[in-house]
Formats: structure tokens, C-alpha cells, sequence
């Protein structure tokens, strides 16, 4: 097994839809001289001791070859019009098969241009820090990603099924959870305004 995959944390960037509001590939716009998703794979990349997987879907061929970068896994979700759950899934899976003991793993997705290391990496650290098994970011009086979920968990995000994400777990297991704040973190680009307002 390849080293670089033997670590604690793994961050999962969804990465598969086919951006219909937008019209054209979010994952490939230009932002900070390089890509959305670009972007969020090199701040993934910033995290220590964590695997850094992408799950594509439509226009993966496309999109893999734009942001191939070493140290990332690219693996394609065929079912990515099922929608986020089916990413989701795919992306534990082959967590798994890389390395069955990972600790944790982050979800997170490649549109939100705010994000960090640091984002990722107060995440980890509230976990350490609180020892709960769903650590969530908080932004606009909502709870999103990036979020972190514990081993525990991996079973349940593996039977997620059609639309929903991964917001379930976080009622289901409320008890469980801890927010951090993410400014900027409701900032994402679903819309050719959206992306206007971003570049302008």
C-alpha cells in the first residue's frame, strides 16, 4: 500500500456534479490563478498526515486531468446523477480501501472559495480538543462543510442514500456534535452571478 495514503485524517472533496444552475463547470473556473477545485485540493494538501481523495462525476476526465496533483487519489462515481449521497459513499469506499484503519475523514465539497487549511485543520483540532465524533462548520446560522466525521460513523455515511447529504447524521446524532465557525463559509458559486460577485 502506498504511504502517502496511510494516514489519520482523509479529506474527501465531492467534486462530481454537473453544476446545472451554473451551466459550465464550477470545478474548473478560474479562481486565484488556478481552480475552484484546484484550489480546495491544495488546501487540502496544506492539512499533515492526511490522504486527500477526490470523487468525480461529470466530466471527470476533463476535471482529472485539469487537477491531477501528486498525492491525490482521483476515483469516479458513475452514479453521480443519484446525487451527493452516492459521492459520499464512493468516497468512503475507496477511504477504505486505501486505508481501513483512517481515524476520520473530512467531507467537504469544491465551491466554497473561502476555504483553508486552517478551516480544515480547526476541525481537526476540535475534535482533539472536545473528543466528539461529528465536528461541523457554522456559518450563516446553518451547519455544513467542510465536517468531519470519526470512524464511528463511516458505517451510517456508507448507507446514505439518493439527495440527502450528510445532514441526518447531524440530527440523528446531535447529541454528538460540535460547530466551529467558517467565515465565509456560506460563500459558494452555484450561479454565473454567484461567480460575478466573486471575481468582481
Amino acid at each position: 500500500m502506498e504511504k502517502k495514503f496511510q494516514n489519520k485524517t482523509a479529506i474527501i472533496i465531492l467534486a462530481a456534479g454537473n453544476s446545472s444552475r451554473l451551466g459550465r463547470s464550477k470545478q474548473l473556473l478560474e479562481y486565484k490563478e488556478t481552480t475552484l477545485l484546484k484550489n480546495t485540493i491544495l488546501e487540502a494538501l496544506k492539512v499533515e498526515n492526511s490522504t486527500v481523495i477526490v470523487v468525480t462525476g461529470a466530466n471527470n476526465e476533463l476535471i482529472e486531468k485539469e487537477a491531477n496533483s501528486e498525492g491525490v487519489r482521483f476515483i469516479f462515481n458513475s452514479e453521480w446523477e443519484n446525487g451527493m449521497s452516492s459521492s459520499i459513499v464512493k468516497g468512503i469506499q475507496e477511504l477504505l480501501l486505501l486505508n481501513s484503519n483512517c481515524e476520520q475523514c473530512i467531507l467537504t465539497v469544491c465551491d466554497q472559495p473561502f476555504i483553508s487549511s486552517l478551516v480544515f485543520e480547526n476541525l481537526i483540532n476540535e475534535e482533539i480538543k472536545t473528543e466528539k465524533g461529528i465536528v461541523t462548520s457554522a456559518y450563516a446560522k446553518t451547519l455544513g462543510t467542510p465536517v468531519l466525521f470519526r470512524q464511528k460513523y463511516f458505517k451510517e455515511l456508507l448507507e446514505l442514500k439518493g439527495k440527502e447529504g450528510a445532514k441526518k447524521l447531524l440530527k440523528i446524532h446531535s447529541e454528538d456534535v460540535v460547530s466551529v465557525p467558517f467565515e465565509k463559509g456560506n460563500v459558494d458559486i452555484d450561479t454565473e452571478e454567484d461567480y460575478s460577485k466573486l471575481i468582481s
